[in-house]
């Protein structure tokens, strides 16, 4: 039996002080993690968790956007971030520790470009604080993150690239079950260059059919 695609959610609304919201219209939790939607109020800490970072992420990531280090930027992403997963675009989850919810951002994890209709996928893209790699903590975040996009988002593909010269990154995709699917030349402009890519995918095996057919409806999305 078949079931629909579903994507649960509640609206935004007012957060707590101190950078850790009530008005996520999400949120995980591991054994470790939170993640979570936060609103603009978590502005200045998503300013440190790139100021700390800059040189770590530098070599792994596109040329940052004008504005990246100002609270400015962060206010109106977050809030971005919100409506467009509310809207069924994306999910750009904030990563904190379990026991220290109102801490620091330890990472990113990103599911971007949600495509529906008959190919139901999206792509991921994270990063982690350079004080809490080697733990386990990203591994642990998708994991959870990715399960939500299975079975309550309805995605029947998950999507991430990375470059071969990151192993790190590769070693955490395979450990998660990603296969590689081919190799991208010039593949993304990262530090100065155009830079090669391996294209991974993860499958949910147990994907709902896409919901216009479940619905009878025959427009694609």
């Amino acid at each position: 039996m078949s079931r629909r695609v579903g994507h649960r959610h509640r609206p935004p609304g007012r957060g707590k002080p101190g950078g850790m919201s009530d008005d996520s219209p999400l949120t995980l939790h591991t054994e470790r993690l939170v993640l979570h939607l936060p609103g603009p109020e978590a502005a200045s800490r998503m300013v440190s968790y790139y100021e700390t970072n800059r040189a770590h992420l530098t070599p792994w990531e596109p040329p940052f956007p004008k504005g990246m280090f100002t609270s400015s930027f962060w206010q109106h992403r977050l809030s971005q971030n919100q409506q467009e997963y509310v809207a069924g675009q994306s999910m750009r989850l904030v990563v904190r520790m379990r026991e220290e919810p109102r801490g620091p951002v330890i990472g990113l994890a990103n599911f971007t470009q949600f495509v529906r209709g008959a190919f139901m996928a999206c792509t991921l893209g994270y990063s982690i604080d350079h004080d809490v790699q080697g733990k386990g903590l990203m591994a642990e975040a998708l994991r959870r993150a990715i399960r939500h996009g299975f079975d309550e988002l309805g995605m029947h593909r998950v999507m991430a690239n990375y470059m071969p010269i990151n192993e790190r990154s590769g070693r955490l995709l395979r450990r998660l079950g990603f296969g590689v699917e081919g190799y991208a030349r010039d593949y993304i402009y990262i530090n100065g260059e155009w830079r090669d890519h391996l294209l991974t995918s993860l499958i949910n095996e147990r994907a709902p059919l896409p919901d216009y057919l479940v619905s009878g409806r025959h427009t694609r999305s």
